[in-house]
């Protein structure tokens, strides 16, 4: 699979685009070229491209690769494997663990890269989930914070596990937005927190979180009686992203719910999109809501993949949008009873962000009506009535919703 995902990006980079903006096709008897790593490190888990350079980075088992665009390997790093166990916590590098020490692999977690330091962020499975920061240019080490607990993003192995966005400024540090299943370790793990991002790679305050004092924190942390509900929740992150004043998760997450003419509950997943303000240092603007996409009677739930873009100008005209708004491409697959991916029957479905967000405003609107009930289960545990609530939500308003969570299937429209 990764080795057509290389060729792939391949030929987008190599594609070019005439006066006219038609894609002029690639000589057809120009050979494939692929790439393939070492064959007893594993899978590789994650690819980021530079977007200046075209320099492609991949995150793989127990390795960091650098590929020019033609996928010439031009500098490996390696990453594990390393003596660890995944009951120690704090890992052995922090204190002794009474655990037996095993040689390990070091997973890919999440890949990012930083254009503002010229460096990669490359965060692993090993000792509970820990970041290096290589510089770009030779993969060499400038950092690796892990003396503090939030160093530890999480201890799940999985290579989709993690997900990332940075927030950029021009006069202050940057943020690094995390998001993270916790594999049944909250007490350890927030599912989502904003992390500082500095300049010194080596800063003592690498990663701390952007706020925290002795009652509010940039964090949210699923709460253990959660857990009596439904034992193996966790959320699961497919796709992050910023746009404008926000920043999105899309997600996968189990809930309890009552089958029509049953008197028992059963779960089932269903996919969510979470938004935060970029400024909201203590997550009060947390929201999230259900999406899918429904074709001729058939519902597509399970969310499998996403990707934001721009519309081009037939897309934008057909949509009634302009060239340049935000558009959320995403994969669905049918049903909603398994997390892991069927692909049996799947769907593409295209949503408007801004009209996702205006749903999103509508809904709490509402709620502020005193319509309807909170939504947010795993968080609240049960249902809380909507309060009626003076004034409106206007553009100049801050939005503050972690008590106001919304329930609705998002509108969608399907493309073909």
């Amino acid at each position: 699979m990764w080795k057509w995902t290389c060729l792939v990006s391949y030929l987008l980079l190599s594609t070019t685009v005439s006066p006219l903006g038609r894609q002029q096709p690639l000589h057809p008897k120009r050979p494939f070229i692929t790439f393939t790593g070492d064959q007893a490190e594993g899978n590789f888990n994650h690819l980021v491209v530079d977007e200046r350079t075209g320099h492609i980075y991949l995150g793989a088992v127990n390795r960091i690769y650098k590929l020019s665009s033609d996928l010439k390997v031009l500098v490996t790093h390696q990453t594990g494997p390393d003596e660890d166990n995944p009951k120690c916590y704090p890992p052995r590098i922090v204190q002794t663990c009474n655990e037996p020490l095993t040689p390990t692999n070091n997973i890919n977690k999440m890949l990012l890269i930083d254009y503002k330091e010229n460096r990669l962020i490359a965060c692993g499975s090993l000792y509970q989930g820990i970041c290096k920061l290589l510089r770009l240019d030779d993969l060499f080490k400038l950092g690796e914070p892990f003396h503090k607990k939030e160093h530890y993003l999480s201890g799940v192995n999985e290579s989709g596990s993690v997900f990332g966005v940075i927030v950029s400024y021009s006069n202050m540090d940057d943020k690094l937005f995390i998001a993270t299943a916790v594999d049944g370790k909250p007490e350890y793990f927030p599912t989502i927190s904003s992390r500082k991002l500095t300049k010194n790679s080596e800063a003592d305050g690498m990663f701390a979180y952007v706020f925290h004092d002795e009652f509010v924190a940039s964090m949210i942390k699923i709460p253990s009686d959660t857990f009596t509900i439904i034992p193996d929740f966790d959320i699961y992150y497919i796709y992050g992203f910023s746009s404008g004043n926000f920043v999105y998760f899309l997600t996968l997450q189990p809930e309890m719910i009552s089958p029509p003419g049953s008197t028992t509950k059963e779960q089932v997943y269903t996919s969510k999109l979470v938004r935060l303000c970029k400024e909201d240092t203590a997550f009060n603007s947390y929201v999230e809501v259900p999406i899918g996409c429904e074709k001729n009677g058939v519902e597509y739930r399970l969310l499998q993949a996403a990707y934001l873009s721009k519309a081009g100008a037939i897309l934008a005209r057909s949509l009634g949008v302009g060239p340049e708004d935000d558009i959320l491409f995403t994969v669905f697959s049918k049903g909603q009873k398994r997390k892991m991916k069927s692909l049996d029957e799947s769907a593409l479905c295209i949503f408007v962000l801004k009209k996702i967000n205006d749903r999103i405003k509508d809904r709490l609107q509402s709620c502020y009506r005193g319509e309807g009930t909170l939504d947010l289960a795993w968080l609240k545990v049960k249902d809380i009535p909507c309060s009626s609530a003076k004034g409106s939500l206007g553009e100049g308003r801050a939005i503050l919703v972690r008590d106001s969570i919304i329930r609705g299937f998002v509108d969608f429209q399907y493309f073909q």
